[in-house]
């Protein structure tokens, strides 16, 4: 774990050197506008994080799940946005990364490397949000092509990515079993980019419906095999929730180090309001709860870069746990702040809003429970042998 927390220390300190010189001074203004900030992803691609999973052998940065939750939590400390970009990036990507063949791989990792491609993932549907199996998107076979009709909704890149990773239907009579993945470039005749979402938070890093009508793709665009689509998408969402987990770690971060700050120089009753005691029952209860956050992102990190059989019950874990963290420490800190946390002028006022958003995108925190306690059932049906087993088996049920 120390040999872990050594690596992640440099890369820590790699990311924050960068963000520092090239972001800082940016990110009022990419909030305002809420225009996509295409020289900031150019200085992302060289800097290796639009990469990051990709392997060095494809022309990417070769790091692995804690290091793409190493960078997403330095980032999001001065940008969830930001943070967001590097995300939505690695989600579009693990599809082919965990199922694509070798020669989808060389063809679009290496694409992306080299021409600074960016990805989007295709998950979500206006009757389609946690209920993945009510997907509506079809994929109809004609000869050797599929032709793809339906609406993609909340697509986080969308018109501004390369290539999107879409789950659709290819036997819609077969349920979560008859899905299948595709890799659908931006460019493809019969494709149709929506109105940018005006998003409360996450501003600068559009979300957009998209509309496929007829749109005509070779069978070489399936990822992986027919049929493997939920599949693919449980695997890609698993891997990638842990970074959302750390997304929202750096939030509270940052929430919380305002908050200090405040209250060391706020002054009431003639001394720092750090200086009384409420207020530190207040500092102290947020601050252990990032740190055990942080914790739990580290564990779930190494779970899935280890493939460890508990993996996605801690993956799961740490996205719904970090989230409600980044919630509840952002609400506390403008509490802290009274009321210079509630102008616009103050950097709280974004962090909440961003913080909201954790909690619902890339499964909402009510579907991770529900995937942890599916995983404990799982766990304990597995091993009959636990101690207590004899035990309940003694007890008189009603």
């Amino acid at each position: 774990m120390f040999d872990l927390m050594e690596k992640k220390k440099r890369l820590t300190q790699k990311a924050s050197s960068f963000i520092q010189e090239m972001v800082v001074d940016k990110i009022n203004e990419i909030e305002e506008t809420d225009e996509f900030p295409w020289y900031m992803a150019e200085h992302f691609f060289k800097a290796g994080f639009l990469s990051l999973l990709i392997p060095k052998s494809y022309g990417g940065f070769g790091g692995n799940i804690l290091d793409f939750c190493t960078v997403v939590e330095e980032i999001a400390k001065y940008s969830a946005s930001l943070a967001l970009l590097i995300i939505v990036q690695t989600v579009g990507t693990l599809p082919v990364l965990l199922y694509g063949s070798e020669k989808q791989k060389t063809l679009y990792l290496e694409d992306i490397c080299r021409n600074q491609r960016l990805m989007g993932f295709a998950l979500t549907e206006p009757k389609a949000g946690s209920d993945v199996g009510a997907l509506q998107m079809t994929a109809k076979k004609e000869g050797r092509h599929y032709i793809l009709n339906g609406k993609k909704s909340f697509v986080t890149n969308g018109g501004i990515a390369h290539y999107y990773s879409t789950i659709v239907k290819t036997n819609p009579r077969q349920g979560k079993r008859g899905l299948t993945a595709f890799i659908v470039p931006l460019d493809s005749d019969g494709l149709f980019v929506g109105k940018k979402d005006d998003k409360i938070g996450m501003r600068g890093v559009p979300s957009t419906s998209l509309t496929l009508r007829d749109v005509n793709l070779p069978a070489t665009h399936i990822i992986g095999q027919k049929g493997e689509g939920f599949r693919i998408a449980m695997e890609t969402l698993n891997h990638s929730r842990p970074a959302i987990a750390s997304q929202a770690v750096g939030i509270a971060q940052a929430a919380l180090e305002l908050a200090t700050l405040f209250a060391m120089k706020r002054r009431q009753f003639n001394k720092p309001i750090a200086k009384l005691g409420g207020m530190q029952f207040i500092l102290a209860d947020m601050a252990t709860s990032v740190e055990a956050a942080r914790s739990m992102v580290y564990k779930a990190a190494y779970y899935l870069d280890n493939q460890h059989p508990n993996a996605t019950k801690l993956s799961a874990m740490s996205k719904f746990f970090c989230s409600d963290v980044a919630m509840k420490v952002t609400i506390n800190a403008v509490q802290v702040f009274g009321g210079y946390g509630c102008l616009k002028s103050k950097p709280l006022e974004r962090l909440m809003r961003d913080a909201k958003i954790t909690q619902i995108y890339e499964g909402t925190n009510q579907i991770q429970r529900f995937v942890v306690a599916e995983q404990m059932i799982k766990e304990h049906l597995d091993d009959s042998k636990r101690y207590y087993s004899e035990e309940l088996e003694k007890m008189e049920w009603e």
